[in-house]
């Protein structure tokens, strides 16, 4: 219960101390005081039931007109309160979602915090998921648990004072001719009543929580496997593993459907507990009030005004057990925001190890290590000497930490100590398979966008590049990432390359889908167009070496 507090606490307050804290707060506040509003109408509306059944039992049609008089008024406040209660509600879940979004966004991708946390074997499982879904059960279960704990307190101490002055005595024999009155029995009635629901509820319900952690993660596990298959349609398509695919999926759909067998049952037995405690709950009080109504203390009207005032605190005490099954769901999400928070902490803390990288005309490395995460080591003792505007060629074999090390000079890779230099300005990676993003051919060329160019510009580059037609195509909308052939998109990335004109080019494997040829051809028109940049590849092929001016050949991984 403490770690639940905490995680909800951790998770909720920075919005409500954000730039945003004015209108949040007003927004709350309103909606308690709407909340707030609906109970003080719940009360007169327990009043009423008093005036309005005496009136039947009195046979006063004058007092029984009155009474609908004042049931249609209350009536039309109580729709108006409800209403906007809920129209605020969700404004502020929208703007809460919108604030809380946009913070872990920028946590996650600030400093590559989203890299740091995949190569540090972070085990916060689908970060999409968390960011998207669990965020928003996470506000709406917060606003509405908290805002009903808010009106049950009131509630409670509103009609428990009713209760009591409607129950009057209690007076109950202790033998040899002794009783013992007992005060407000009503209130005590429902106090141990609900006690008993409240615990046997959380006995029965506990294991709910690390349930709905489980079913979060597997529908995730299992959503992101058809999202990759129609990201790799082509490739699956050339193996024809669709078969394995199926397999996989019935595999991940399984561990679902299990999960969820074992919600649903645990579910099943919670509510056999609390159907059967609700419908006890329904005749309950008259049972316990009958007594006063048949020996005259009390008319049918204090009988129905008593009735509804001991489920009203009957309800208040029972919020638990009414409200179990969202709080399981809150605390499971919660965890898994607040282990998300975490492990991109822990990632962000890995930005402050490895090489010490500074700036220089060369690109220059003294002592350089390179490790594995599990402190494996790749290589050992690496010493460049590259000058400006030079090139550099790494080879070796397979395995030996070659891409590995592109990551460590460019800063990406924290397992690693001893010191590189490298060029000042812009550095730009290319890997082998190119990253293309949603939208149209300009925002592909042009990605990230950290460069404007006119038409102009891009035509020239595409036709540079072999891919003049494509020219007419700027603006168009597609999935580039499977229009264009593995070929097409290699040469796309030189075209940014040439747009974006950095320092330093780093190419990992660039060529790997073009012809010696063509590989030739845009290797030279690199260096024509950037004279003045450094360039690191990464490369199998012996074609490479004279497009280079330095070659390190490393060797195989250190035992």
């Amino acid at each position: 219960m403490k770690n639940f507090f905490r995680n909800i606490s951790r998770l909720a307050f920075p919005y409500f101390r954000s730039e945003e804290w004015k209108s949040a707060w007003l927004l709350l506040i309103s909606i308690i005081c709407l909340n707030l509003g609906i109970v003080y109408l719940s009360v007169q509306f327990n009043k009423w039931n008093n005036a309005f059944y005496d009136s039947l039992q009195n046979l006063d049609v004058t007092g029984f007109a009155a009474a609908l008089e004042r049931f249609s008024w209350l009536a039309l406040i109580y729709i108006l309160a409800g209403v906007y209660s809920a129209y605020l509600n969700q404004f502020l879940q929208i703007r809460w979602r919108r604030w809380m979004t946009a913070t872990f966004l920028n946590r996650w991708l600030e400093h590559q915090t989203y890299y740091r946390m995949q190569i540090g074997s972070s085990d916060a499982d689908n970060p999409d998921q968390r960011i998207s879904e669990d965020i928003r059960q996470f506000i709406e279960l917060t606003l509405d648990l908290s805002l009903g704990l808010i009106s049950t307190v009131v509630t409670l101490v509103s009609f428990v004072v009713i209760l009591w002055g409607l129950s009057g005595d209690l007076p109950l024999p202790l033998g040899n001719g002794n009783t013992i009155i007992v005060p407000g029995y009503m209130v005590w009635v429902a106090l141990i009543y609900s006690m008993f629901g409240t615990w046997l509820t959380a006995k029965i319900g506990r294991p709910l929580v690390a349930l709905n952690f489980d079913q979060q993660r597997f529908e995730a596990d299992f959503r992101f496997s058809l999202v990759r298959l129609r990201e790799n349609s082509e490739s699956i398509a050339f193996y024809k593993g669709e078969a394995a695919e199926k397999t996989g999926f019935i595999a991940r759909f399984t561990d679902v459907f299990d999960i969820y067998k074992r919600v649903m049952g645990r579910r099943k037995t919670l509510s056999w507990f609390t159907s059967g405690y609700g419908q006890i709950a329904v005749i309950f009080p008259y049972v316990v009030a009958a007594p006063r109504f048949f020996t005259g203390a009390i008319k049918i009207g204090g009988l129905m005004q008593t009735a509804a005032a001991f489920d009203r605190v009957r309800g208040a005490l029972s919020f638990v057990v009414d409200s179990y099954t969202s709080l399981a769901i809150l605390s499971a999400v919660s965890i898994r925001l607040q282990s998300f928070s975490e492990h991109m902490t822990a990632a962000r803390a890995l930005e402050g190890i490895g090489a010490k990288i500074t700036q220089g005309a060369a690109l220059t490395s003294t002592a350089l290590n390179v490790r594995l995460p599990d402190g494996t080591a790749l290589q050992s003792n690496i010493q460049l000497n590259v000058p400006p505007a030079a090139s550099l060629l790494i080879q070796g074999p397979s395995g030996c930490g070659k891409s590995t090390l592109l990551r460590v000079i460019s800063g990406l890779w924290p397992y690693a100590d001893g010191t590189v230099t490298v060029p000042a300005g812009e550095q730009l990676f290319v890997p082998q398979k190119p990253y293309l993003p949603l939208g149209t051919l300009r925002n592909a060329l042009l990605y990230p966008g950290r460069t404007h160019a006119s038409d102009d510009i891009l035509l020239q580059a595409l036709a540079d590049c072999q891919m003049a037609h494509f020219g007419g195509r700027l603006d168009e909308v597609a999935p580039w990432s499977h229009t264009l052939s593995l070929g097409e998109q290699q040469r796309l990335t030189f075209l940014r390359a040439i747009i974006t004109a950095p320092a330093v080019v780093f190419l990992d494997e660039a060529t790997s889908a073009l012809d010696e040829a063509s590989e030739t051809y845009f290797y030279k028109l690199l260096r024509q167009r950037l004279p003045n940049a450094l360039i690191v590849s990464v490369g199998h092929r012996n074609t490479l070496q004279p497009l280079h001016d330095h070659v390190l050949q490393l060797q195989k991984r250190i035992a």
